[in-house]
Formats: C-alpha cells, sequence, structure tokens
C-alpha cells in the first residue's frame, strides 16, 4: 500500500496560510510576498511534497507504471538492462516510463519528481548516489525501489547487481599474473562506479607490489575517448605495457589508437575493458573484458521489484549476480 503523500492542505497547515497560497506560490511565485515564498518552500523541501499530475481519484490507486531512471542513453549497457527490464514489466501488464539524467545528481532529482507526480507503482534506479531531497521524496513516495548495477553498495531497498571491485581487482590480477608489470587505468565520467573500480583495481597493484596509475577524464566515454586516454597514457608513463578500461567503449577506442599507430596487441600493448560488449567479441583480437550480467540484472531487478509491489518479502535484500572474466585475445 502506498503511503498517503503530503498535499497542499498539508502544506498550508504547516505554514499557516491558505490551500491557494500554496497554489498560487508553486504556479506563480511572484504572485506570493517573499517572507511568505521562504516559508512556503521550506515547508515544501520538509515535507518532501510530490506535485500530482494524475486525477485526484488515483493518488491512491495502482498506476501500474514502473519508473525507471537511467544516467545514459548512449551505452549499451543501460540499453541491455532496459532490454531486460521491459521483457518483464510488459509480461506482467505494467508500462516502463523511461527518464534519462546524464549522471547530474540535480538532473535526477528533478526526473525524479515528475516521475512521481504520476504515482508510479515502483521505482528502478541505476546510482547508489542521490540527492537530500531525491531521498527525501523517495521516502514520501513510500514505493518500491530496487538500485541495479551494484551488489556491494547500501541501498535504500533492495539491489541486484556485481561487485564492481572485486571485478576490477580481479581482472587487473589476471593481467599481473600474465606478467604485465606497468599496467594504467583509464576512466571516463568519474561516476561512483568508476571511482570504485579504480579503488580495485588499485588494490590489485598494491598486492602485487606495483605502482598504480590512473589517467582520467570528466568527459562522457566513447570510443574517441578511448583512443585520447591512452595517447595520454603513452605520453604519461612510457614504460607502458597494458591498460584497464573502466568499459569496453574506452577498450575498443583504445585499441583503434593502436592499429593506427602500428602497436600489436596484446605484444606491444595489451588492453581489458568491462562489460564485454558484443563489438568487443567479435573484433580481431577479440577484447579481453569483465563479462557482467546486464540483461539478467534488468530481469530479476523487475521481478523482485513487482513481487515487493504485490506486498512480498524479497531476499536477499542485496542479490550478487557474479561476473565472469574473459581474456580474448588483447591480453
Amino acid at each position: 500500500m502506498k503511503k498517503k503523500r503530503p498535499v497542499l492542505q498539508d502544506v498550508a497547515d504547516r505554514v499557516g496560510v491558505t490551500k491557494m497560497t500554496v497554489s498560487r506560490f508553486l504556479r506563480t511565485p511572484d504572485m506570493v510576498s517573499a517572507t511568505v515564498g521562504v516559508k512556503i518552500a521550506a515547508a515544501l523541501e520538509e515535507l518532501g511534497y510530490i506535485p500530482n499530475r494524475a486525477p485526484d481519484m488515483l493518488s491512491n490507486s495502482t498506476s501500474r507504471a514502473i519508473g525507471v531512471l537511467l544516467p545514459s542513453l548512449t551505452n549499451q549497457v543501460f540499453a541491455e538492462v532496459l532490454r531486460g527490464i521491459e521483457d518483464i514489466v510488459d509480461a506482467n501488464g505494467y508500462q516502463t516510463i523511461l527518464a534519462h539524467f546524464g549522471y547530474k545528481p540535480d538532473r535526477e532529482e528533478e526526473r525524479l519528481e515528475s516521475m512521481l507526480s504520476w504515482n508510479i507503482d515502483g521505482l528502478i534506479l541505476t546510482e547508489r548516489m542521490h540527492t537530500p531531497r531525491a531521498l527525501k521524496m523517495i521516502e514520501v513516495a513510500g514505493i518500491p525501489v530496487v538500485e541495479l548495477m551494484d551488489s556491494v553498495s547500501p541501498c535504500l531497498d533492495i539491489a541486484v547487481g556485481f561487485d564492481n571491485f572485486e571485478a576490477a581487482r580481479q581482472m587487473t590480477a589476471a593481467m599481473i599474473t600474465r606478467g604485465y608489470r606497468h599496467v594504467a587505468y583509464l576512466g571516463a565520467r568519474l561516476d561512483e562506479r568508476t571511482i570504485i573500480k579504480q579503488q580495485g583495481y588499485e588494490q590489485a597493484m598494491h598486492d602485487a607490489g606495483l605502482k598504480p596509475r590512473s589517467v582520467m577524464t570528466m568527459n562522457a566515454s566513447s570510443y574517441s575517448a578511448g583512443a585520447e586516454l591512452l595517447c595520454k597514457a603513452r605520453l604519461e608513463y612510457p614504460e607502458l605495457d597494458s591498460i584497464f578500461c573502466t568499459n569496453d567503449d574506452l577498450a575498443i577506442g583504445a585499441v583503434f589508437e593502436c592499429q593506427r599507430q602500428g602497436l600489436r596487441i596484446p605484444q606491444d600493448i595489451a588492453i581489458a575493458g568491462f562489460h564485454g560488449h558484443d563489438i568487443g567479441q567479435v573484433m580481431e583480437p577479440r577484447l579481453a573484458s569483465v563479462i557482467t550480467p546486464r540483461e539478467q540484472m534488468g530481469r530479476l531487478g523487475a521481478e523482485r521489484l513487482l513481487a515487493r509491489i504485490r506486498g512480498e518479502e524479497v531476499l536477499p535484500k542485496k542479490l550478487d549476480l557474479g561476473f565472469t572474466l574473459s581474456s580474448g585475445g588483447s591480453v
């Protein structure tokens, strides 16, 4: 059963004004005195007020809709996660409401407010870091939430994913075992999972008594970014003999750049990626990568969310789907 959300009257009672005044403030803030406006804004924040775009008669019923917030629409990882989600959601007579926030917490907050205003029955998130206001709105909405892509970090409700730190640590250790000593980590976006993977890489390097070296960019991940980071890494670390990338996009871009420069893979430089995209598995040499269960993650995440919506207990709270290392031909 959904919680009863704060309504305009609750805000009005908190401030000591009429419901009409609050409504006026929401529509045209300049029509309300600055002093009262500050009080109303504070009350809206404290109560976690969420505008209601659905008819009043639906406010306490089910919408048969699931909200999905994705950080990227260009990253193949999330396209496959979404495919898994929609397979289950569609089969159970639910509709998917999708929003994209570009790895920006403030934008996620905005998209979340809009999504919750339609009285969705459940929420699928793909990040663990949220703004305080976003967390408050989720709490007020009182709906089941599943967070994907990570099975270790603390979650709001339930989670389905894998251990990003351990996956990165194991891939780096595997490269070191093959004799590589000057392994650099290439990362983009610098989102939470990129940093967690960097920490796993660094742990493996420290365990082997080697010096970790990272080359990072705040820009979006892409093939061209991978090419640029490879050039930068070779310039900064002339002894470089291998690279481990936060995803396959960067790794494949690095492979293309090596081919342009006449570098042989893996004889001159070894390259490994993360997620095991199809393109990396059919290229020559086949890309070494951490194979992750993206579509399965989406399916199981959706299944567990629907079970929570039905009021069922879901255990364990954090489901670890694991990962597989593929050495391919590039390491």
